[in-house]
């Protein structure tokens, strides 16, 4: 179902799984235009299968982008956030990330 933003935005709405009691707006970075010789972390969230699927998307990622530098990441577990200094080395030395779940 698409809806609109505050912005006027029509897309989406993304919920922050977190139960936070009062949610802050935060606004979409902008799409890059190309993932060509970009890095891009991988980020395992440590459920089942997640591997797999990361492993398939690499593969076709690396095969359909020229020049992307892929990089693993996995949180130690699925039942809480991602460690601060993880999310911050991603932050710093990845363009983008793409975070995986599966059952």
């Amino acid at each position: 179902m698409d809806v609109t933003d505050v912005t006027g935005v029509t897309g989406v709405t993304v919920l922050d799984p977190t139960g936070e009691r009062s949610p802050v707006e935060r606004p979409l970075n902008d799409r890059l235009p190309s993932l060509a010789g970009r890095k891009v972390a991988l980020l395992d969230i440590s459920k089942a299968r997640g591997d797999v699927f990361l492993d398939r998307f690499e593969e076709l990622l690396r095969s359909r982008v020229d020049g992307v530098e892929v990089v693993r990441y996995g949180k130690p577990t699925f039942t809480k956030n991602a460690p601060i200094d993880l999310r911050q080395e991603i932050a710093v030395t990845c363009d983008v990330v793409i975070e995986a779940l599966a059952d």
